[in-house]
């Protein structure tokens, strides 16, 4: 089956030839193919990506600016393994090797820190929307449990940082305007010097958006410092922001057939999604700051402290929810570093503690408005581990990395209304979570095998879901991961990044849904998950014109993922594929920038057809996105610069649904994404 869709894609690939990208500092140097010199901070290792004995995907300012700020869907989508989908604006869902089984909005069981802070709360769940696309300088995902190092988990972990080393000081204007209503006005200043760096930033954000009922706004406003104090470096956070984005709910197939951009129509004692003003509301404070510092030279120290606070309103089908979410934590890594001879020794060990306390009231609701109280409940979290990690490095041919975590975590629940139910305590103890990695590096190469395990215990929004009855007999998800990988980096270019695993899991978490559109969770038995992951980059063409610089790139990726043993009631769907997920992917493009200030990408997608139900009785069809950018920029004078671009995305006007409602109940799976679409930015730049 891939041979055929390898074989559509190279015509296509033939016939759009160059386009462009432009990285944050009028250069490329973001681009997939000078991976091979950043410095990659996965599993506490500072070192080269090939030197990394993990499949770990890292997207720069080059990449995020290739599709437009208004979003960061594409860019993140270009990394294999990797799948964000966006129900509508604003609308986050994040995948790494299937692990959006278990969401059906929000990102869960992945581990996500912000500037070194533990940004996902102590129940399980990251509000990933509330950062704006200019909150992402770097990005590095790690593929596959993390937990050894990042506690419980079994969906792989996101470090993003909003500052970089080598930022200077300058002033940063930028407007863009496209289909649909989209507004993106966003504006920043930076001050600094060799030893400091502090920056604000605010970002407007608007959309009418492609569906009805789809609407969003965005305000964030953030300041990050990085600054040099006594032996050691600051990083101070600071973010406020209010997102607001309407729902407009899944469709059957014979409406996203009829009026693909229509919202979910009213029946079946449910009002429609205009009808009942669905939306989701989130204003977000969060405050924190980390400093690492040399203690003795061979020892080390990072210690992260934050607070963090999340209020939300859903109007929705079947109620109007209200919650409050504020939790707080900290983490601390002592690291040492020696020296023997021509071989390294390095060693780490920290802990991580996170508390929160939640509080969430549901009304009837009334258009809109929260009317009747329905229920109260009171919700405290607290998810706690310590860590260790060994790394042997022997004379930079064979390296041995060790590591070990064990977690904790409890969640209480109480009820206040309608009638008083007694504080229940559910308590996860004592997951342990191993990690072993071998790796064999040449000269330009790495070969490396790993086996890790995983523990991920439900979420809050499981245990405890608005849209079904309490289930605190649910059980925490374990698994075991093996890996093969090898990447090179040679100096013709040529970069080459290619890993296959086996993932194993028990106790799988799936999801399901009423037909008033609530989530309900349970566990599936055993499922067993196949894949290949591949990214290829080069810079084709770019030696053979001078002042032309040019990067052609290339990302497959292949999953199998079934139920092993799953048996519901009557129902047997054991051997049946995992809801969800697309077998194959794949994306690539071409960027070209000249020495005259012309810039210019090509990109394309494809996406394999999905299947929507446990039973295989539905499916997403397979589509193909195709998208175009090209720009100009200008330097006017010895400080300011001026760049102007243009895109458009989905040049086919595909029509596919993105974001799928899976297991939706009566059929409604499906959320049209937008059709051919266009933008125009206009970015002005004054750096000292």
């Amino acid at each position: 089956m891939a041979s055929r869709y390898l074989k559509n894609f190279f015509p296509i690939l033939f016939f759009v030839a160059p386009a462009f990208a432009f990285a944050q500092d009028s250069t490329i140097n973001d681009s997939p193919a000078a991976l091979p010199d950043v410095r990659i901070t996965a599993f506490e290792q500072r070192g080269r990506l090939r030197d990394i004995p993990a499949s770990v995907g890292h997207i720069g300012p080059g990449t995020l600016q290739r599709f437009g700020m208004a979003s960061i869907v594409q860019a993140v989508n270009t990394i294999p393994g990797l799948r964000m989908e966006e129900r509508s604006p604003g609308s986050y869902r994040f995948n790494i090797r299937g692990s959006s089984i278990r969401s059906p909005f929000g990102v869960r069981n992945v581990k996500v820190y912000f500037n070194d802070l533990p940004i996902t709360d102590p129940g399980g769940t990251t509000y990933l929307n509330q950062l704006g696309s200019y909150s992402f300088r770097s990005l590095e995902v790690i593929r596959g449990p993390g937990s050894s190092v990042y506690g419980a988990g079994t969906g792989g972990v996101l470090l993003i940082g909003s500052l970089a080393g080598g930022d200077r000081p300058r002033l940063t204007a930028e407007y863009t305007f496209g289909s649909y209503g989209l507004h993106n006005l966003y504006g920043s200043f930076s001050t600094g010097n060799e030893n400091s760096l502090s920056q604000l930033s605010f970002q407007h954000q608007v959309s009418g958006g492609y569906r009805q009922q789809s609407a969003l706004r965005r305000d964030l406003f953030n300041w990050s410092g990085n600054f040099k104090l006594g032996n050691g470096q600051l990083k101070s956070t600071f973010l406020l922001g209010d997102l607001f984005y309407e729902t407009p709910g899944a469709l059957t197939f014979g409406e996203f057939q009829a009026d693909p951009r229509a919202a979910r129509p009213g029946g079946g004692g449910f009002p429609g999604a205009f009808d009942a003003q669905a939306s989701i509301r989130q204003r977000t404070f969060l405050a924190g700051a980390s400093y690492e510092q040399n203690l003795f030279g061979w020892l080390r120290n990072k210690t992260a402290l934050y607070g963090m606070f999340t209020e939300l309103t859903n109007p929705n089908l079947r109620a109007y929810e209200k919650s409050s979410i504020p939790h707080a934590g900290g983490r601390s890594v002592f690291s040492i570093q020696k020296t023997i001879g021509k071989s390294s020794l390095g060693f780490d060990a920290g802990m991580e503690w996170q508390e929160g306390f939640s509080k969430v009231s549901i009304h009837k609701n009334f258009g809109g408005r929260a009317d009747s109280l329905r229920s109260v409940d009171e919700l405290d979290n607290r998810q706690q581990f310590v860590f260790a990690q060994g790394l042997l490095d022997l004379a930079q041919s064979w390296s041995l990395t060790a590591g070990l975590s064990w977690n904790w975590s409890k969640l209480a629940f109480s009820r206040f209304a309608p009638a008083t139910i007694g504080r229940q305590t559910r308590r996860f103890n004592n997951g342990l979570a191993p990690r072993l990695a071998l790796m064999k590096k040449f000269v330009y190469s790495s070969l490396y095998t790993s086996l890790s395990k995983g523990f991920s215990p439900p979420s809050t929004a499981e245990l405890v879901p608005t849209g079904g009855a309490i289930n605190l007999g649910l059980e925490a998800e374990k698994g075991i991961s093996y890996e093969l990988g090898f990447k090179t980096s040679l100096p013709s270019g040529l970069t080459l990044d290619a890993a296959a695993f086996l993932f194993r899991l028990e106790n799988t978490i799936v999801q399901r849904r009423d037909a008033g559109g609530g989530d309900y969770f349970t566990n599936a038995g055993k499922t067993d998950q196949k894949g290949i992951e591949v990214s290829l980059a080069y810079p084709l063409l770019g030696k053979a014109f001078r002042g032309l610089q040019s990067n052609a790139w290339i990302s497959y990726t292949y999953h199998r993922f079934s139920y092993k043993e799953f048996r519901q009631l009557n129902n047997d769907f054991s051997g049946n594929a995992l809801p969800g997920i697309a077998p194959h992917t794949l994306s690539a493009g071409y960027d070209v920038q000249t020495r005259k200030g012309w810039l210019a990408t090509l990109s394309y997608y494809f996406s394999d057809r999905v299947p929507l139900s446990d039973a295989g009785s539905a499916y997403a069809t397979a589509y193909h996105l195709l998208g175009a950018r090209l720009g100009y920029q200008h330097a006017m004078g010895m400080h300011w610069k001026l760049r102007l671009t243009g895109g458009v995305e989905n040049l086919l006007d595909q029509l596919y649904s993105l974001g799928n409602d899976i297991n939706g109940f009566g059929g409604r799976f499906y959320n049209a994404a937008p059709g051919r679409n266009f933008y125009i930015s206009m970015m002005i730049v004054r750096e000292k």
